[in-house]
């Protein structure tokens, strides 16, 4: 089995709280070996406090020593960075969302293939002891077929306030391209990958826009916020299955709260917290596991094993891009509806955007 010399890019939270820390808790496997970032300052600090041996001055030079990249950089750079590692011949693992936008996610897709290399996208909320759970119950047929499937992530007064997560340039949208996006891709996942066909959607930011509200994640400029806060979305897939879709940074509610319901012909489940729902042998069933993956940083040490597990022909790889690629597909829908006032059929967006 291969030993991977693994670079990071961008040393931000993401980096500092999950990647990093997963990738040293799995000697075996990888070896972290630099770091780069646009603030060389944070970069030699964080280089310091996890003992990474080079801090570069450059993505280029850290593609030069190392087989591997984690990429953290704000949404604007997951394309540029991802297509020049794997045009240098370096497997990627890209923070979700995939990009920007479906031309950029669909640019790293050409480039993985044309380069034979690996592009991973980090979803890791499949790698959620619940999630697992949820896809095993799904492939099992416990809950035939499925008819309706309902998502809300929801916070209460929580925009970030910190970084970059409101800058529109950056990022490319709000709560629904950093939050909502992981529930989208899990939903997708445990529904089998379903062909979307028709997306309505409405974004608000009214609420972040009005002065004088309370943030409990930092300071927020109501006039110069642009991105949403708050989105709400129907969407039609091919094979009849329908799936309610809600996320936001900052509603007016009692507490937060992620919820992923799907409910089938022969049985429904909420993943956040697991619970199955049938009825069988002349009563309705309740049925809770007793989970026993829930480690603290569980999901983030799965996510990167299962990227460089991938790598060494070993274990099948989590994310497919073409998977990411779809969720990019449907919130660039999810935008294009709110924008227009319109529910965007994807068939004919497809032929309009090509």
């Amino acid at each position: 089995m291969n030993k991977w010399k693994v670079g990071v890019i961008g040393t931000g939270g993401i980096a500092t709280d999950r990647h990093i820390p997963a990738l040293l808790s799995l000697p075996h496997l990888a070896e972290m070996t630099a770091v780069q970032d646009v603030d060389r300052e944070r970069a030699l600090k964080v280089a310091k406090e996890f003992e990474v041996p080079h801090v570069c001055t450059s993505p280029e030079e850290l593609l030069d020593i190392v087989d591997a990249v984690i990429i953290c950089t704000p949404n604007k750079f997951h394309a540029e960075l991802s297509i020049k590692a794997l045009n240098k011949g370096v497997h990627v693992l890209c923070e979700k969302p995939m990009a920007m936008d479906r031309h950029e996610a669909e640019a790293m897709l050409r480039a993985a293939q044309e380069n034979d290399r690996t592009l991973a996208i980090a979803y890791h909320y499949r790698h959620t002891p619940e999630g697992i759970m949820a896809k095993r119950v799904t492939e099992a047929g416990e809950l035939g077929k499925p008819l309706v499937a309902r998502v809300q992530a929801m916070r209460r007064r929580k925009v970030p306030g910190w970084g970059v997560f409101t800058d529109k340039d950056l990022q490319g949208g709000g709560s629904l391209i950093d939050f909502g996006c992981h529930l989208l891709d899990l939903s997708l996942w445990l529904l089998g990958n379903p062909e979307p066909v028709e997306v309505s959607a409405q974004t608000y930011n009214e609420l972040s826009r009005t002065p004088g509200q309370v943030n409990d994640w930092g300071e927020v400029d109501p006039e110069s916020f642009e991105v949403d806060d708050h989105v709400t979305s129907y969407i039609r897939f091919e094979n009849g299955v329908t799936l309610q879709f809600e996320c936001s940074w900052a509603a007016n509610i009692k507490e937060d709260h992620t919820t992923l319901s799907i409910s089938g012909v022969q049985g429904g489940l909420d993943v956040y917290p697991f619970e199955l729902y049938q009825s069988k042998h002349g009563a309705v069933w309740d049925a809770t596991p007793v989970m026993r993956e829930e480690e603290s940083g569980w999901a983030g040490k799965r996510q990167i094993a299962n990227f460089l597990e991938g790598l060494n022909g070993g274990e099948k790889l989590a994310v497919h891009p073409q998977e990411a690629l779809r969720v990019t597909k449907i919130i660039d829908a999810m935008y294009e509806s709110s924008r227009t006032g319109q529910a965007v059929v994807m068939n004919r967006q497809e032929e309009e955007l090509r």
